[in-house]
């Protein structure tokens, strides 16, 4: 690779991702400019200045790095010097197994040590258009101010950048029951036994069906803020609102029995079917189709444990609405998070599509490094799939299923299987060699990236 004599790096956006990367460029001696329109420029959202700003929830959920995938991005992340975990650990509070966090101190700690960095300059300015050359990471988040949004719109084509996200839950596949669900596409299509597969299918009957829609109204929703406006990705509407329409609305819609036929029970029809699509190339999850809702999380797993075959259902995530900035990563971005269009700019964050406070720093702190590397002329490549860093960036870059993609935690769903002796159900023996393996993998990815070639 072409060693560069402009060793600048410019990041746009003062968030988790941005101040990540900016750390790990700089000390990585890259100059590093990074530009954050707050607070001259400000969002409903942020009340101060600071970088690195909470403002949703104070925790990085889970330290556990032997059970939980966010806590082994923790890991990750301290083994790689990560600046945001490294504040985190100065100014946690008591929280269980949890990492929960003093918002403020955290927030000035980090921008402290960002613009006392020599090779950090922070520069108070709305970028609002994509830059013609220079080498950038873009990590805006969510709150992508109008203008910068619309730019990357007219590059990428994308024509709802921005919206309110109804998202549907994803469940772990080996949570669903399959002496209840099975495996067929609607009238059996598909030409490979794996396309096939590619849906799994939970059968109701109608005293079900009527005890669901009556949980389904009766639920707690999220409601939208004083003068928002509801307009819905794609056309899809939460499935509550269907329901309002009728109470047959949905057996007419997602749920509609047809095409279908039960192997435990082939002679009874069902009133109602629940499809789950396959989510990701590893046929670890899946994605309860038509399933958008802004249930409250708590309503969510109790209603939808209602349904048969979903009974014990883990969900890696589940559904939600919100306002979201967010790029279709699998369509427009590289394995090094690059745009394809203009491979000077990178994406960092969860405009990328990833979702949680951990994971959008540790696409910042990949950005950084790959930046930096680029820049000193060394080739590094994205960290290995058994890890969680690169498990996450493997499924927003080519994983996941582009024309479904939505926004994602880390979870072991996007892990590659682990062979383990005695069988899938041993959970802490399972999520055990998932964090063995990944911690190897992710000390040898750092070791090498240290001595990759130029």
């Amino acid at each position: 690779m072409e060693h560069r004599t402009d060793r600048t790096l410019n990041i746009v956006g003062g968030g988790m991702a941005g101040s990540e990367a900016a750390w790990q460029a700089a000390n990585a001696g890259i100059r590093v400019i990074l530009h954050e329109m707050r607070p001259e420029v400000g969002t409903f959202a942020h009340r101060t200045g600071h970088l690195a700003e909470m403002v949703c929830s104070n925790s990085f959920r889970s330290d556990d790095d032997e059970q939980n995938a966010v806590g082994l991005l923790h890991w990750e992340m301290r083994a790689a010097d990560g600046l945001i975990m490294r504040m985190a650990d100065a100014h946690r509070l008591p929280a269980g197994g949890a990492l929960a966090v003093d918002r403020d101190p955290f927030a000035e700690s980090v921008t402290d040590a960002l613009r006392a960095h020599p090779n950090i300059t922070v520069q108070t300015a709305e970028i609002d258009r994509l830059p013609e050359s220079g080498t950038w990471i873009i990590a805006t988040g969510p709150l992508t101010s109008g203008a910068l949004a619309e730019a990357i719109r007219a590059e990428t084509g994308a024509e709802a950048l921005a919206f309110f996200d109804a998202i549907a839950p994803i469940v772990h596949a080996d949570s669903i029951d399959m002496s209840k669900a099975w495996f067929q596409s609607r009238y059996d299509k598909g030409e490979t036994e794996a396309e096939r597969r590619a849906y799994l299918n939970c059968p109701m009957d109608k005293a079900t069906y009527e005890a669901f829609i009556d949980a389904l109204l009766a639920a707690d929703k999220t409601e939208f803020h004083e003068g928002e406006t509801a307009q819905y990705f794609d056309g899809c509407l939460p499935i509550e609102v269907m329901a309002e329409r009728g109470r047959e609305t949905l057996r007419h819609g997602p749920m509609k029995p047809v095409g279908l036929t039960n192997p435990h029970a082939p002679d009874v029809k069902p009133h109602a079917i629940v499809q789950l699509r396959r989510d990701n190339a590893l046929g670890t999850l899946y994605n309860i189709v038509g399933f958008q809702t802004k249930m409250k999380y708590g309503a969510q797993t109790s209603v939808l444990r209602m349904i048969p075959g979903l009974e014990e259902a883990r969900f890696a995530r589940l559904g939600g609405i919100h306002r979201n900035t967010f790029l279709n990563a699998p369509t427009l971005l590289d394995a090094g998070l690059r745009l394809r269009s203009r491979p000077n700019i990178r994406f960092a964050g969860q405009i990328t599509g990833v979702e949680g406070y951990v994971e959008s720093a540790a696409m910042g702190l990949l950005a950084g490094r790959l930046a930096a590397a680029e820049l000193t002329g060394r080739t590094l490549p994205p960290p290995p799939p058994e890890t969680a860093m690169g498990a996450l960036v493997h499924h927003i870059t080519g994983g996941a299923e582009a024309k479904t993609f939505q926004p994602m935690n880390v979870n072991f769903g996007l892990f590659p299987p682990v062979d383990l002796k005695g069988g899938r159900r041993n959970r802490p023996a399972r999520y055990k060699a998932y964090t063995d393996r990944a911690k190897a993998a992710w000390q040898g990815w750092l070791a090498a990236s240290e001595h990759a070639p130029a």
